[in-house]
């Protein structure tokens, strides 16, 4: 991780996510957590990923999720040269799809 970013208050934030158990609760937790704009982001950072994790050009993920090229840039980015993040994710979700 970024040494920048590391700190007690992220440790905490991080804690806590680890800790909600259901998609209830990560609702009610990142309703309470999030303004509407920022979850929203996030998710389109997550779904852009995925759609380039299965190789879709960038206009069709323009089109389908409304990211600006500049953010499918960052995620194309951080899915190459990152820290594995969204992939140890993608593992795992496919791993329980198909268990």
């Amino acid at each position: 991780m970024n040494r920048k970013l590391q700190g007690n208050d992220i440790d905490f934030l991080f804690r806590a996510i680890l800790k909600l158990e259901t998609v209830e609760e990560c609702y009610n937790f990142f309703e309470d957590l999030c303004t509407v704009p920022e979850l929203k982001a996030l998710s389109q950072r997550i779904h852009v990923a995925r759609m380039l994790q299965d190789h879709r050009v960038y206009s069709d993920i323009v089109a389908e999720t409304g990211a600006s090229t500049a953010t499918i840039s960052r995620v194309n980015r951080s899915l190459h040269y990152g820290s594995d993040g969204y992939q140890v994710v993608f593992d795992r979700l496919e791993a329980e799809d198909n268990g």
